[in-house]
């Protein structure tokens, strides 16, 4: 995380979660310079008194952060696990959360490929 803290002391921060676990320097510097770098035009445009660094959910080496396999290599295998999961359990449900609770309207059944 960087925290940013501008001349007429206003505050800003900027976070960055990693895919997976890491305890190797480089990646969190490069992570850092990062976010700075995405926030240089507003400190260039206001002015810096104070840039802070924050690391978050700190473990030992033993930990295991799982990674969701949703890069654009393996957009089949996400395609196919949809399918199966309406195939069992109807076309209703996986949707957009932004749907929950709201009415459907008419549906049209699909053919079969």
């Amino acid at each position: 995380m960087l925290r940013l803290r501008f001349t007429d002391f206003s505050r800003a921060t900027r976070s960055h979660t990693l895919r997976e676990a890491t305890a190797h320097t480089q990646t969190i510097l490069n992570t850092g310079r990062g976010l700075l770098a995405s926030a240089m035009p507003m400190i260039e445009r206001r002015g810096i008194t104070l840039v802070g660094v924050a690391l978050t959910n700190l473990d030992d080496e033993g930990a295991i952060q799982l990674a969701l396999p949703l890069d654009g290599a393996r957009g089949s295998a996400l395609d196919a696990a949809l399918d199966e999961v309406r195939d069992r359990f109807g076309s209703s449900a996986i949707t957009r959360a932004v749907l929950l609770g709201r009415d459907q309207g008419l549906t049209v059944p699909l053919l079969p490929d």
